[in-house]
């Protein structure tokens, strides 16, 4: 696989160009390998996507950051486009080139309507959760889900007409799919309220789809979720959102991801935090301890004379990052672990060695009728 290029070098700009210069030099480039301008050929296609993948990073502030002092690692490490189709670049940039979806310079240099009217019949995005352990969302894992979505109409396939009748051009809008409105010296283009911007109408529509040409079906769908998505995380699955009756793309399926509370560890970013209750005795002495991770127990060492509160690190013990693969860490705090109750010996053994430490500490315990006697004894002397 070819290596990626770097981005200055792709648009051809130097790595202190302003924000100005950067759009310039893409749209000179978008325009010389428009696909529409080369036809069939498929170096041009991948040329039009690398300068668009060029400038979606080095025209944002925060992105082009982490380029410049991590290059492509600090942006995942993907070695493929970050777009999908061109139409996906149409949708993403459109606007700089004086519209949405292509149109601007593109409709007036290319024919204009083609690839905008096929963006503009794309179907609707749909989303789906999935709660994940952070076992799963660590290590990555596929899921099942269901989800509802419109889905071309069987008894029509997807016309809206009823057998035997056909669709129309629609009269209002003389099939273009939009109307214009006027107010005085105000123009403005509209989706057409009578056929919805297909361009045409049926005057007798399908009866189980009632003319819309689509359904909705409940069905699963595969979500594969990489290793180390975190809570909030979304996944694009593509091609699994809606279908659009009057033709174009089918939309996108959104997973959200929602991770759920771990017993044991508590996650920042990529580290995981454990905390180990130690005995007073390990913490003066050190001790070799026994810690979980998430791959199973991993021994740390205690050094003599530590402080609760401690914070020791397994290095590549936490969760990967989910753009560059590479592991946190396992941040083990310690805290000093008091006994509810001490045996007759220990109990010996914490006074002789609190008078050593010439510590005040409190008289041994007295069963609960001693002191009661030892108090009404001590109030008769009294009188």
């Amino acid at each position: 696989m070819a290596e990626k290029r770097d981005y200055y070098e792709v648009l051809g700009v130097s790595r202190d160009a302003s924000k100005g210069v950067i759009g310039s030099a893409y749209r000179k480039l978008a325009i010389k390998y428009h696909p529409d301008s080369n036809p069939d050929d498929e170096q041009a296609v991948e040329k039009f996507k690398e300068a668009a993948e060029a400038y979606e990073v080095l025209s944002d502030e925060a992105k082009r950051a982490k380029y410049d002092q991590y290059g492509h690692a600090g942006l995942g490490g993907g070695d493929g486009s970050q777009f999908s189709s061109v139409e996906d670049i149409f949708e993403a940039f459109g606007g700089i080139f004086g519209g949405g979806g292509g149109g601007g310079i593109f409709d007036s240099l290319f024919g204009g309507g083609g690839r905008r009217t096929e963006r503009s019949r794309r179907g609707a995005d749909i989303r789906c959760d999935v709660t994940l352990d952070l076992e799963e969302a660590a290590a990555g894992c596929s899921k099942q889900v269901e989800v509802t979505r419109n889905e071309l109409c069987d008894s029509c396939d997807g016309s809206g007409a009823a057998p035997g009748a056909v669709r129309e051009s629609c009269a209002r809008c003389g099939g273009r799919g939009q109307v214009v409105q006027s107010a005085g010296i105000l123009r403005v283009q509209t989706t057409c309220p009578a056929c919805q911007g297909s361009g045409s109408t049926v005057a007798n529509p399908c009866g189980d789809c009632r003319g819309n040409g689509v359904v909705p079906k409940t069905s699963e769908i595969k979500v594969n979720i990489p290793a180390g998505v975190d809570d909030g995380t979304r996944v694009r699955i593509a091609g699994q959102g809606e279908v659009n009756p009057q033709g174009g793309s089918t939309g996108d399926c959104y997973c959200f991801i929602r991770v759920r509370e771990h017993q044991v560890f508590e996650r920042h970013d990529n580290h995981l935090v454990v905390r180990v209750p130690l005995t007073y005795a390990q913490f003066v002495l050190g001790a070799e301890v026994e810690v979980p991770t998430l791959k199973g127990m991993e021994s740390v060492t205690i050094p003599s004379g530590t402080q609760t509160g401690e914070i020791f690190r397994v290095r590549g013990a936490g969760v990967p990052n989910v753009h560059t693969g590479r592991h946190g860490d396992l941040l083990v705090e310690t805290r000093v672990e008091i006994p509810a109750r001490v045996s007759a010996e220990q109990e010996e053994l914490l006074r002789q060695l609190a008078q050593l430490e010439e510590t005040e500490v409190a008289p041994e315990r007295k069963s609960w009728l001693d002191s009661i006697k030892e108090f009404f004894s001590g109030t008769e002397a009294d009188e």
